[in-house]
């Protein structure tokens, strides 16, 4: 039992949907865990393009983005957890709109 290869039409238009639904997360939602949830999604998105177009032209380059995206998204999740904790201990908020208490 063979499967049919994936077209990369098909990867483009599903990393394509993916990352619509992201941004519009991070445009939509006012909830700091919600925007950095969304922004995940669009960077996973990113990655499967590459992946998709690596696999398409058969070379490895798109694998290696994918790991410094990866990375990248790895390192933003940490500093933005982190300031987020901070955020919500000193002025028990999430949202964005909010935050304009912040101003010193």
């Amino acid at each position: 039992m063979t499967s049919a290869p994936v077209s990369m039409d098909e990867v483009m238009l599903l990393a394509g949907v993916i990352f619509t639904i992201g941004l519009v997360g991070v445009m939509v939602r006012r909830n700091i865990l919600y925007i950095l949830m969304s922004l995940e999604i669009a960077l996973n998105a990113t990655g499967l393009a590459f992946i998709g177009a690596s696999s398409h032209w058969g070379q490895p380059d798109g694998q290696i983005m994918f790991l410094l995206i990866l990375t990248l998204a790895a390192a933003e999740v940490s500093v933005a957890l982190g300031l987020i904790l901070q955020i919500h201990r000193k002025y028990n908020i999430l949202d964005i709109d909010q935050s304009k208490l912040m101003r010193g």
